[in-house]
């Protein structure tokens, strides 16, 4: 999987060469987002209702009803489809020729992919992780590979490329499954599982005689997860919805703010998600849900305290170093990326915020991973109550803001917006500890001497940045970098120095288990 999303990676850096940003802009916002729409009102209210509960049940009737996600992905890409052709702004066909056949093809494709939903479904509540894995790194690859062949030959076909691209990722992760399960079904492994479908034609639409069509409490169960997930799909696709009906920004800007988007998200993808998860059923393990401090076991609050502190100090410290070297390396990490078209313009101001913004994800993580495992239901129906109105808030500022900051005010309002989180989750903290003799919260103060190292470092490499990068040819860059590297050990051994406690926490909690999963 590791591979796969290298050679994904260097594929779009490589396509990124080729293309205007205008047709970036189209394809990964306008286009996208149709797709993503269609494809999240059609069936993840289905998946959330056919994955609630025991995998023994009748499958004929789960199937039946996963069947309906095709007619209605139907009904919502012809919809959207006549909303993106005729009522949203139609860029100029001379930048984005073909925009037509993009929206078709986009809308197609969506359907396409609703069409493996029973197997989809089947293979998640059996747990056939590889499949999934396999799947999905072989048709983003495939998309990738016929995205740069088609750009490099024929660039002047447009839209084109990327509507066969999109039609092929959908036939390919469709037909993986499909090729798995006539393979799998009545096989010896499936008769040893006692999988509960025998033959191909079980996961088709069937009528079961003297019994309705569908089992009615997972179809009401389905329409609850929709009125849900129609508010969700909404507040998921924000900025984007912002982007696309308000005209807040043109094609280009869109297609630049996005790349930087997907590139600054890596480090939350990579690092801080696998940290949250894990830990958060850590918490949830040692403390018990809606119990105070005191009536807690004390050598577990002593442990999650611990635990607690040391890993907002990491959090915080992986944070401030991006942030502090992002800051003067923005602009030559879009250069090596894009080319001029990402290092030129917007693009590096927006991957310096985007570093900041890292800082505000890194510690809202762990905050919230603790308070989300340790909150009552009450509590948590409360705090959604509140993630409402905050979304409704974070669409509002971005509006604002980007009408006054251009493409960088997205990224202020997603600050504001996990600022806010992060402080309703310190005050949960605060108030849970503050009857014991734990003080968790002081993870987020770094030593004074790691501060100033930080300092200096920004000022370094800032004035290395104006001196060096990025015009100047490779030598001066090399020596930019050189300075950063410079900048960047010193931080380190600083860190060793100050920091001592985290650094056998790493140790023990993390390179211990790498080393493990070597051996």
């Amino acid at each position: 999987q590791v591979l796969f999303r290298v050679v994904t990676f260097g594929l779009n850096a490589f396509t990124l060469r080729y293309l205007s940003r205008e047709m970036i802009g189209v394809v990964s916002v306008r286009l996208t987002l149709l797709y993503s729409t269609v494809v999240f009102l059609a069936r993840e209210a289905f998946r959330r209702a056919c994955l609630s509960g025991s995998t023994k049940r009748n499958w004929t009737k789960t199937i039946n009803l996963l069947w309906l996600t095709v007619p209605l992905g139907v009904f919502w890409s012809v919809f959207l489809g006549l909303v993106w052709l005729h009522l949203l702004e139609v860029p100029d066909p001379s930048v984005v020729p073909h925009y037509q056949a993009g929206v078709v093809a986009f809308g197609l494709s969506a359907i396409i992919e609703l069409l493996g939903e029973p197997f989809w479904v089947l293979a998640q509540a059996h747990l056939f992780v590889r499949l999934k894995v396999i799947a999905e790194s072989l048709s983003v690859v495939s998309k990738c590979i016929l995205t740069v062949i088609l750009v490099v030959l024929y660039p002047q076909w447009g839209l084109y490329i990327f509507s066969l691209a999109q039609l092929l990722y959908a036939s390919v992760l469709v037909m993986c499954y499909v090729i798995y399960f006539m393979m799998f079904l009545g096989s010896p492994e499936a008769t040893k599982k006692s999988f509960p479908v025998s033959r191909m034609r079980a996961l088709l639409p069937n009528l079961v005689e003297d019994e309705t069509f569908v089992n009615w409490k997972e179809a009401r169960l389905t329409w609850s997860f929709f009125k849900q997930s129609f508010l969700k799909q909404i507040l998921t696709e924000g900025e984007r919805y912002v982007m696309t009906f308000l005209n807040v920004l043109n094609f280009g800007d869109q297609g630049v703010y996005d790349i930087v988007n997907n590139l600054g998200s890596l480090v939350a993808r990579f690092i801080f998600l696998p940290i949250e998860e894990s830990f958060y059923v850590f918490f949830a393990k040692v403390l018990e849900r809606g119990k105070n401090v005191k009536d807690q076991k004390q050598d577990d609050v002593s442990m999650a305290a611990n635990i607690l502190e040391l890993l907002l100090k990491l959090v915080l410290l992986i944070g401030l170093t991006i942030t502090v070297f992002g800051y003067a390396y923005s602009q030559l990490a879009l250069d090596i990326y894009g080319g001029s078209m990402l290092s030129s313009g917007t693009g590096p101001d927006l991957l310096r915020c985007y570093s900041l913004y890292v800082l505000f994800l890194a510690i809202n993580g762990v905050t919230e991973c603790f308070t989300f495992a340790l909150m009552c239901k009450e509590e948590v129906d409360r705090y959604n109550f509140v993630m409402l109105a905050l979304s409704f808030t974070f669409l509002c500022i971005s509006y604002f803001l980007t009408y006054w900051h251009g493409s960088v005010g997205f990224i202020l309002a997603n600050c504001f917006n996990m600022g806010i989180r992060i402080a309703h989750s310190i005050h949960y903290i605060y108030d849970y500890f503050k009857e014991s003799t734990y003080r968790p919260l002081t993870g987020l103060l770094p030593s004074p001497l790691l501060v100033l190292v930080y300092i200096i470092s920004g000022v370094i490499t800032g004035f290395s940045e104006v001196f060096f990068c990025c015009d100047k040819g490779w030598m001066a860059r090399l020596i930019h970098i050189s300075m950063g590297a410079l900048c960047f050990a010193a931080t380190i051994v600083t860190m060793f120095c100050t920091e001592t406690k985290l650094i056998h926490f790493v140790r023990s909690q993390f390179l211990s288990r790498y080393m493990k999963k070597g051996t």
